[in-house]
C-alpha cells in the first residue's frame, strides 16, 4: 500500500476510476505511462490478469478470476459446458481450463491465462440460452443451466456422456427446474430424442 500512496499514487487512481480494471491500451491513454505500468505490475500495485489487462492489487480479491480474465479478453464469448456447469454446481468437477464458446465465424480468442477450451457454436445453439452475470463487478456471460445441459448431451462424445447425466440428475433433483425450457433447448442442440428417456427415467 505503502508503494502505491507514494509512488504511483495518481496511476492507481486512474485504475480506481476505471473500476480497478485496465487493458494496456486504456491505461496509456489515460496517461499512464508504459514503463510506470510495467514498474506497477512488477512491484505488486497492479496483477497481471491476462494478455495486456491489469488489475489494482488493492482491490478486493476476485471470486472468480478465470471467468472474469476469460471474459475481458473474449467480450463476445459465453462460457459453456463443464465451465457452466460448475458455475451452477451441476457437477463434482473441478474445471481446469475455461470452457468458451463462439461464433464459428469468429476469431478464437487469444488467452495465455487461464487455459481456455473453445467450441464453435452456430445459430440458435450460440445466440440462445445466454445469460449475462454480474461476478466481481464484471459481466460475465453464461449459458443458462439448461442451455447447458443440452450442450453437454450434443458435445457428449467431447466431455463425457457421464457429465451430462450427472447434470441432469442433479437439475432434476432441484425444486426450481424448467423441463420445457430444457426440451426447447435440448431441441436447438439437436438431441431432444436422446435426452427424452433420460428425463422420463428421472421425474
Amino acid at each position: 500500500m505503502a508503494i502505491e500512496q507514494k509512488t504511483y499514487r495518481k496511476q492507481a487512481a486512474v485504475f480506481r476510476r476505471e473500476g480497478g480494471v485496465l487493458r494496456t491500451t486504456e491505461a496509456i491513454r489515460a496517461g499512464i505511462a508504459p514503463r510506470d505500468l510495467y514498474s506497477m505490475r512488477d512491484e505488486g500495485v497492479v496483477e497481471y490478469l491476462s494478455r495486456g489487462i491489469y488489475r489494482l492489487s488493492a482491490m478486493t480479491p476476485l471470486s472468480k478470476p478465470d471467468l472474469v480474465s476469460v471474459s475481458l479478453r473474449a467480450p463476445h464469448g459465453v462460457v459453456c459446458l463443464i465451465s457452466a456447469l460448475a458455475f451452477y454446481e451441476l457437477t463434482a468437477q473441478i474445471p481446469h481450463e475455461v470452457y468458451v464458446a463462439i461464433d464459428r465465424f469468429t476469431r478464437p480468442p487469444r488467452v495465455d491465462y487461464p487455459p481456455v477450451r473453445v467450441f464453435k457454436f452456430s445459430g440458435e445453439a450460440f445466440t440462445e440460452g445466454v445469460k449475462t452475470h454480474r461476478i466481481d463487478g464484471f459481466q460475465v456471460k453464461i449459458y443458462n443451466p439448461e442451455k447447458t445441459i443440452a450442450d453437454c448431451f450434443k458435445f457428449r462424445n467431447k466431455t463425457g456422456n457421464d457429465t451430462a447425466i450427472e447434470a441432469l440428475k442433479l437439475y432434476c433433483g432441484r425444486r426450481r427446474k424448467d423441463i420445457d425450457a430444457l426440451m426447447r433447448y435440448a431441441g436447438i442442440c439437436r438431441v431432444d430424442k436422446i435426452i427424452k428417456p433420460y428425463l422420463e427415467a428421472l421425474l
